[in-house]
């Protein structure tokens, strides 16, 4: 079973760099992720989110290849790249795997304009390494699906790095 676990922090950068360190630590085989997520606050107060896998691009290229394949069989390969670039973009525009855009942006609702929330589903990890990995980058605990002790362990880690620089 996947656990998802939501931190905000103050700026899209520094979520991107969690989101570039976790994604090491899984290098090193001491999380394994299902998906991370950014989700951004605009000013005007829109949430973008910044997906890890574009699923329109993959789409788009796996049916070119089909397209292109299917168009040489039927001697026509220029029109069958087109037609499978299109709908292979298509399937992959209405594909979502991983956490549901809709509560990503529904729970994003909720952070200050500016700030970036960063959604991650985690099948996997040896907790203590990880958090010692990434507890420097502070941050604030928006939503986990982890027990009572174990988000309390991540809040105090969290909660330690952002009152270092105050002291």
């Amino acid at each position: 079973m996947s656990d998802l676990i939501a931190i905000v922090y103050p700026s899209e950068a520094k979520a991107e760099e969690v989101r570039q360190r976790l994604l090491g630590l899984q290098k090193e085989y001491l999380i394994t992720l299902s998906d991370a997520v950014i989700a951004v606050k605009t000013d005007s107060g829109d949430i973008k989110l910044n997906q890890l896998v574009n699923t329109t691009a993959m789409g788009a290229v796996s049916g070119s290849f089909w397209g292109l394949l299917i168009g040489v069989l039927f001697l026509n390969p220029i029109v069958g790249v087109a037609l499978g670039a299109a709908s292979g973009a298509l399937g992959g525009a209405l594909t979502d795997f991983g956490i549901d855009d809709s509560f990503m942006k529904g729970l994003a609702t909720s952070i200050q304009p500016g700030n970036a929330a960063l959604f991650i589903l985690v099948k996997n990890m040896t907790a203590d390494k990880v958090l010692r990995e990434i507890q420097d980058a502070g941050g604030t605990v928006l939503k986990t699906s982890l027990d009572d002790e174990k988000e309390k362990v991540l809040r105090d880690a969290l909660a330690k790095a952002a009152a270092k620089p105050a002291a």
